[in-house]
């Protein structure tokens, strides 16, 4: 199989979020949310534009608190973790505002449970206006609506949805070592609509 990203309509629409939040206006908030059903590109969308856009990618864990959160940022940033909570979060705005990042934060349906945890990224926002942009599961989104100062700062909202037999058939030709005929393609679209089902019948051809 050909090691290729290929930009799927999710992608696209990611990719407009992103140039959006980057450019926007004066004013207007920077936070965005992502979210969608596993195996629709996520996860393989944020690693391939963090990497080419040098962004600060967090994956949230079960029980993450705002210190451990804290301190993943700060891996990120190549600092030293500190003890106090105080400080860190002190660091962080500092290397922000000296050099402003992208924050991408993955799993973020962990962090709903904790609004300590969540409400820190909205801190962090407010005091370096950095684009922070949060991914999740299918119910990210309503999770999210329970943090009304979070959710009033997400200027905008993608939800990766099913693919459409564009995009599988884009995923076929751009993946696969062999030529697949329109019958396999349609098949495919037939019976898979997840991106890891999908590469295991490229991988089987």
């Amino acid at each position: 199989m050909k090691n290729v990203f290929v930009k799927t309509n999710n992608v696209k629409r990611f990719i407009t979020m992103m140039n959006n939040l980057q450019n926007r206006a004066e004013g207007v908030p920077g936070m965005g949310l992502v979210y969608g059903e596993p195996g629709l590109g996520k996860t393989q969308t944020i690693n391939w534009w963090a990497f080419k856009n040098n962004a600060i990618l967090v994956r949230c864990t079960q029980l993450m608190t705002a210190r451990w959160l804290l301190n993943e940022i700060m891996d990120e940033m190549g600092e030293v973790n500190c003890g106090r909570l105080a400080d860190c979060f002190k660091i962080i705005i500092r290397n922000l505002l000296t050099e402003p990042q992208v924050i991408i934060v993955d799993e973020v349906d962990y962090l709903a449970i904790d609004s300590r945890a969540i409400e820190t990224l909205r801190d962090i926002h407010d005091k370096t206006n950095v684009p922070i942009v949060l991914v999740g599961m299918s119910n990210a989104k309503s999770r999210i609506k329970r943090f009304k100062h979070l959710y009033d700062r997400l200027s905008e909202i993608v939800q990766f949805k099913p693919f459409s037999k564009n995009d599988i058939a884009e995923i076929v030709k751009e993946l696969s070592e062999i030529e697949m005929t329109e019958c396999a393609i349609k098949c495919i679209c037939a019976n898979v609509n997840r991106f890891r089902q999908i590469v295991k019948i490229i991988n089987k051809a």
